[in-house]
């Protein structure tokens, strides 16, 4: 079989040693407070997150094991986007983002429903 792997598992010494000659290292992130993966639909939040980074032949690799949560986005329109729609229409700041929040955020498609 393989030396150091037997019923009680690899020694870790030799794993330790292994990783080396490979040119992988393992590093802890202490003292992580949150980590939040962000899509366009949901937010998959982590707040018991133990965060590692294996650099491996010059690429960081994060590893994360927590327990995840998952929320849904809400579409929030920039203020520059709101102030052109709001110009362009004549409507109110209010009413033009509440459009792009209607159009997902389609500057054009929100002129539009604001305008027929």
């Amino acid at each position: 079989m393989f030396p150091g792997i037997g019923g009680r598992g690899m020694n870790p010494a030799k794993v330790k040693q292994m990783m080396k000659q490979m040119g992988i290292d393992i590093k802890e992130i202490n003292d992580v407070e949150q980590v939040i993966i962000r899509t366009p639909e949901k937010d998959i939040v982590f707040n018991d997150a133990n965060v590692s980074i294996m650099n491996a032949q010059g690429v960081d690799t994060y590893q994360i094991v927590g327990t995840p949560e998952e929320a849904a986005r809400e579409f929030e329109a920039p203020d520059d986007d709101v102030r052109l729609v709001a110009e362009q229409t004549g409507v109110s700041e209010e009413e033009a983002k509440e459009a792009l929040k209607n159009a997902n955020g389609d500057l054009a498609e929100a002129i539009l429903a604001l305008s027929a």
